[in-house]
């Protein structure tokens, strides 16, 4: 399928106006947020159960303590889990809550 055909194809406008466009983004969103949220597991596994191979690796490019070692890796699963929540999963609720009221009618 060509790029051509699947924007137009995402562009069409059903019944309700811009439903499929909205379908298509909530469905990217909904996607985005998953993977994102299995690399922050995966981060947290790799943290939980391999700290050492991760600290002996993380020394060899750059001169920082254990604690700062777990300073940012604490702080850099938070920041990714907060940009989550924001940019991806609130928007999708908005998206769906959107799409539920104009399928029944709500205001």
């Amino acid at each position: 399928m060509s790029s051509e055909k699947l924007m137009e194809d995402i562009r069409m406008n059903d019944e309700q106006g811009n439903n499929i466009t909205l379908e298509a983004l909530a469905s990217i969103l909904g996607g985005s947020f998953l993977i994102s949220y299995a690399v922050l597991l995966l981060w947290f596994l790799f943290f939980l159960f391999a700290p050492d191979c991760l600290y002996g690796l993380n020394t060899k490019w750059f001169a920082i303590s254990r604690s700062e070692f777990d300073l940012i890796n604490y702080g850099g699963m938070a920041f990714l889990k907060i940009i989550n929540l924001v940019f991806i999963l609130s928007p999708y609720l908005a998206i769906k809550l959107l799409l539920w009221k104009r399928r029944t009618g709500r205001r």
